[in-house]
């Protein structure tokens, strides 16, 4: 293993925020402002569509049926007709307002697969009925070190989500995302999806693909290697598929006895009891990184005694609250690593998608309709799910002639 490897080539040359948008004459402007929110875009380019969509409307709204304003496309976009969206369990905590402040109404969804229906007149990388898809990204300031390093997800002004963000590039206004029809998004934050995927199995891979991808090539994880993957949800089941597809030895740990056949059913060589001393001291000093995937608190110390000499545990879950403290002689005694690791950048995620194309890797997926949205998001926080929701967008309401957002 190799820490630290090559990052991936930037997007492009940098573009300047406040030269992108055309000169609009006022007058045409009032006719589209309700619909678009920002009158000058709405008038250099066009009427926007409305597309159906869900969110919510409040933090105790629950999901329910609105519609949405999509910017007629400018010359760089990708209108995109959106076949399925993951749901992802930041959805929940972003649109119940468990994250902080949110501007309402919010629709949410950030694993978008779906064919482009039209282009911009400066995309020539793209054209209508190509699949694609998009992630939890649509812009980046484009010009700091880490853009131009291809690692926009740690844009040092900001990336921009998908939904829930102010959009410089477009008048400010906050994205909204793939619980919907259709979207508008820069070509250069639109991924291309291979065909002969399952494009509803794929569309968690564009953000718990990515996000379990990332640390594993930073490692350079490779035949030989052992991976430990500690919790085995959305996240810890596309580590065990992806660590496995590059060749290294799978452990899992779980504190659930019912999860031992299953983590054994995705590919996993060996499971562990972590609640089990005994268990856990006989793994000592055998595994190379571990993918951490729990989202609640819990002690890391005793996934450190595993490493071996130079191994690394990657934080991926995010407790609400304090975790127990870390003991630095742990990391001392064997010159580890503790580090996070956040989604990845676009030319990342697309080595990504052609990585799990080539080794058939895809998420396990329930598909629900628009009206098991609500019902799923609860299923979500009992942990009820195998192991991922996507959402048929299929199953939505018809657009209103009116936009709620």
């Amino acid at each position: 293993m190799t820490p630290g490897r090559p990052v991936p080539p930037p997007l492009g040359k940098p573009l300047l925020l406040n030269d992108e948008t055309p000169s609009a004459d006022p007058s045409d402007a009032p006719t589209l402002a309700a619909a678009y929110g920002t009158p000058t875009l709405a008038a250099a380019y066009g009427t926007p569509t409305l597309a159906a969509a869900y969110g919510a409307t409040s933090a105790e709204s629950g999901l329910v049926p609105l519609t949405v304003a999509r910017r007629a496309p400018k010359e760089d976009d990708v209108e995109i007709e959106i076949d399925f969206c993951g749901l992802c369990h930041s959805d929940v905590h972003a649109t119940r307002g468990e994250w902080g402040a949110q501007s309402y109404p919010l629709i949410p969804g950030h694993e978008i697969v779906g064919r482009v229906r039209s282009v911009g007149s400066a995309v020539d990388d793209f054209a209508p009925g190509d699949l694609v898809g998009v992630g939890c990204l649509v812009d980046s300031c484009r010009e700091c070190e880490s853009c131009l390093k291809g690692l926009e997800q740690y844009c040092e002004r900001g990336n921009v989500g998908t939904y829930g963000v102010k959009d410089a590039r477009n008048g400010d206004s906050i994205t909204q995302g793939g619980y919907s029809t259709s979207v508008v998004v820069d070509r250069r934050f639109v991924l291309r999806v291979p065909e002969g995927l399952d494009p509803a199995a794929v569309a968690p891979l564009l953000c718990a693909g990515i996000t379990t991808y990332s640390p594993l090539r930073y490692f350079d994880v490779d035949e030989g290697n052992v991976v430990g993957v500690v919790g085995l949800g959305g996240l810890g089941h596309m580590a065990v598929k992806i660590a496995k597809a590059m060749g290294a030895q799978v452990v899992v740990f779980t504190t659930s006895d019912a999860k031992i056949d299953a983590a054994r059913e995705l590919g996993a060589d060996e499971v562990i009891l972590s609640k089990d001393p005994e268990a856990m001291e006989g793994a000592d000093r055998t595994i190379d990184v571990i993918i951490d995937t729990v989202a609640a608190p819990h002690d890391l110390n005793p996934y450190f005694r595993t490493l071996r000499l130079e191994g690394a545990l990657f934080q991926l879950g995010l407790p609400s609250s304090a975790m127990p403290p870390v003991s630095p002689g742990a990391l001392i005694r064997r010159r580890l690593s503790y580090a996070g690791s956040l989604i990845g950048g676009i030319a990342e995620t697309q080595e990504m998608l052609d990585f799990c194309a080539e080794h058939g890797v895809v998420s396990d997926v329930e598909v629900v309709t628009a009206r098991q949205l609500n019902e799923a998001y609860d299923r979500m926080v009992a942990g009820d799910v195998k192991y991922r929701f996507v959402l048929d967008t299929k199953t939505l309401q018809p657009a209103s002639e009116k936009a709620d957002v």
